[in-house]
């Protein structure tokens, strides 16, 4: 969004160049006064109380009795991974939780009433996601089960399918693989090796894989446990390939010896999630009954004629795979999960260790240290942030799943919202963890404290349930999409407007921007220079400004694409990709500031509302100050406002919120039994207070020795 000059001066570096259809010139207004900058003067005096209950009420969001139930089975030591464990120990303990989780009949919620569960499929995500706490490899293991496994035979089998196995898969009386990715192909799953050609003379599926590539790899469950597996294969009948489809293959028998036909290795000891029984398999012709195909999207007779509800066969792939979708939302709650835990140990250790005099015989605790705050602070407010978009995140995928809003339409926006979410939260989430870890120095690094091993498991987060770069690059394309039928009728003219304006008045109207006014008002003053950025309206202006005007300048690099030929096209969009991928995660970022902003609108204490302000413009103004040379290259700010950021971000939000920085965390409503770090649960808090004691003790009773520094000054003191 082009901005323009508004007093009579030549222009500066850094200010927006003035567009030929700039309105006539006006005095510099003064700073703009907003309701939350009145707000902030009234309170600036007194610091405002917290209600934690409150505000932990509120992020625990509409399914709270689901994740309380769930966090309060995590607070048990079986559940608890125990660090010393080698990988077969670790591997039999999960499964043997798995079965715990069963008894407590926590893993049925969301499938049918007719097989002990609830239909609550957002109770459901959200009481898995918690059990992040008690071990990352039960809850990706449960995952695998019923998230992945059984859910599948669900939506994509019918009746008889869920009749037949269904039982078995939800009491664990058959674990289960989720056979979809190959050594050869990951993300891209229409281009999977292994087929499943049908059989008239036997009324068999053929199960084959044809080429070492073409084996399913990462499989959770395949290494050991899994006695039969959902295979995703090519369909292929009467010599026609119909595209991937999932197949219902029993594997090992009772003793657990595979079943002729099946093979397979263990992927062995992984980087993190050792609890896991990940492992290949392949197939030599082997033969499953017809019935055996999962037919809610495709069938095949008995005379192998295929025929589907579906007649275009990418809707068809891109509707089974939407089916799936709770894989990726769950893990951008996990990951939430995560960032709690991780951001409540750092922010607990660092307002507990002392480290370096203050010069008055007191040693400061590293949360005083501004640095320290740039640190974790930003971080934190990275997490609410997370937080409040995973709710809605979530809030929409129950409406989907739960057929109140389920539309083509409604489905294609959480399969965006997925894409675009879950890259975020497992970047953020790793990122967090290692700041976190570093924050608490070499006790960051000690098991005990668990920050070390809980980026391992997370590590792979980034890339399962879709590579996080191809998942980025898909959210851009339905971006441009978006871009195109908004101007599919536009006229050269309008089309002009729009690109020298960056944004016409439509979208202006549409996204609640205006034009941000630079002009000698700045006057070098850190207060009123910010005053034009801060608030709300201008925040959201300056993010949403950017997504516009990046997906703008990348439909005018990508237009000729459609009239290429199909290699070109790829080529053509190759040479953009990096575009592609930071438009995107600049529109995620946009998602979740919204959800901060949307809830923080719902906050009724005045308190909450206060210090959840200073937080979402911590959050808001960090996202912006990221890209300032973004903003300055592109007219959005000078120089002068871009620096007034960072400004206020060091000397008013860090100090405003380092008081209510501990309460934030007690926010989370995280047990000792849940956080399980030394540092976070009262051992550090007892060193600091033996040593201060220690010392007291000492110069009360006059036992304190002389610091030679001490002696030295007061020689040189007598001496002059």
């Amino acid at each position: 969004m082009a901005t323009r000059e508004s007093s009579v001066r030549e222009p500066r570096t850094g200010d927006a160049p003035v567009a030929e259809h700039t309105e006539p010139a006006q005095p510099a207004p003064a700073a703009p006064v907003s309701a939350q900058r009145v707000e902030e003067e009234k309170t600036e005096g007194s610091a405002p109380q917290l209600d934690v209950a409150a505000l932990g009420e509120q992020l625990m969001g509409r399914w709270a009795e689901s994740r309380r139930a769930s966090r309060e089975l995590m607070r048990r030591e079986e559940f608890h991974r125990i660090p010393t464990d080698d990988m077969d120990a670790q591997r039999e303990r999960v499964l043997g939780q798995l079965g715990l989780l069963v008894d407590q009949g926590s893993v049925h919620r969301a499938f049918p009433k007719e097989f002990g569960g609830e239909d609550d499929h957002g109770g459901f995500i959200a009481s898995f996601e918690e059990l992040l706490l008690g071990d990352p490899s039960m809850q990706i293991k449960s995952g695998v089960q019923w998230g992945l496994y059984a859910s599948a035979i669900l939506h994509l089998g019918t009746q008889p399918h869920h009749r037949a196995w269904l039982p078995d898969a939800l009491d664990l009386s058959t674990p289960g693989a989720f056979a979809m990715t190959e050594t050869g192909h990951g993300s891209d799953v229409s281009a999977v090796g292994t087929t499943a050609t049908y059989d008239e003379s036997s009324d068999e599926w053929i199960i084959h894989t044809p080429f070492r590539a073409a084996w399913k790899d990462y499989l959770g469950n395949a290494a050991l446990h899994g006695r039969a597996a959902v295979v995703f294969a090519q369909l292929i009948t009467r010599g026609v390939n119909h595209g991937v489809h999932a197949f219902y293959v029993p594997l090992r028998d009772e003793s657990g010896t595979f079943l002729p036909g099946i093979g397979g290795e263990d992927d062995g000891l992984k980087g993190g999630l050792n609890g896991i029984d990940n492992g290949r398999l392949h197939f030599t012709q082997v033969r499953v009954p017809r019935t055996n195909l999962l037919n809610r999207y495709g069938s095949v007779d008995e005379n192998g004629v295929y025929t589907s509800p579906i007649t275009s066969p990418g809707r068809r792939f891109f509707t089974m795979l939407g089916t799936l979708v709770q894989g990726r939302v769950s893990l951008d709650g996990a990951c939430v999960v995560a960032s709690k835990l991780a951001t409540t140990i750092a922010v607990r250790y660092g307002s507990e260790r002392r480290q370096f005099d203050d010069g008055d015989d007191n040693e400061v605790v590293l949360l005083d240290y501004q640095r320290h705050q740039r640190r974790l602070l930003p971080r934190l407010a990275q997490t609410y942030a997370m937080s409040f978009a995973h709710e809605v995140f979530l809030e929409k995928f129950d409406g989907v799943f739960s057929g109140r809003t389920d539309t083509d339409s409604d489905r294609e926006d959480l399969e965006t919202l997925a894409a675009a979410l879950k890259p975020l939260s497992t970047w953020a989430a790793l990122d967090i963890i290692q700041e976190a870890r570093e924050a608490c120095g070499g006790q960051g690094f000690l098991a005990a404290n668990r920050l070390t091993q809980l980026r391992a498991d997370l590590d792979i987060y980034a890339t399962f349930e879709g590579d996080n770069n191809v998942l980025l690059q898909l959210v851009a394309k339905r971006l441009l999409t978006d871009y195109s039928r908004t101007f599919a009728k536009a006229d050269a003219g309008v089309m002009a407007h729009y690109v020298a304006d960056q944004v016409n008045e439509a979208v202006v109207h549409r996204s609640g921007l205006r034009r941000l006014v630079q002009s000698v008002a700045d006057f070098g003053s850190t207060a009123r220079s910010v005053g034009y950025v801060r608030d709300t309206a201008s925040q959201r202006q300056l993010l949403t400004d950017r997504v516009e005007t990046m997906v703008a300048e990348l439909a005018g690099k990508l237009r000729s694409a459609s009239k290429l030929p199909k290699k070109d096209a790829a080529a053509l969009f190759n040479r953009h990709q990096n575009a592609l991928i930071e438009t995107a995660k600049a529109h995620g970022e946009l998602l979740q500031w919204e959800a901060f902003t949307e809830a923080l609108a719902r906050v009724e204490h005045e308190g909450n509302r206060q210090v959840l302000t200073w937080l979402r413009d911590l959050f808001g103004l960090g996202l912006i100050e990221k890209n300032l040379a973004w903003y300055v290259i592109h007219g959005r700010l000078s120089d002068h406002r871009a620096q007034a950021i960072t400004d206020y971000i060091d000397d008013r939000l860090l100090p405003r919120l380092r008081p209510h920085a501990l309460e934030l965390t007690d926010a989370f409503e995280l047990r000792d039994e849940h956080i399980r770090a030394d540092i976070a649960t009262g051992e550090e808090r007892a060193r600091q207070e033996e040593a201060r004691e220690y010392y007291a003790s000492l110069r009360a009773r006059g036992l304190a020795p002389i610091d030679e520094k001490d002696l030295l000054a007061a020689k040189k003191k007598r001496a002059g």
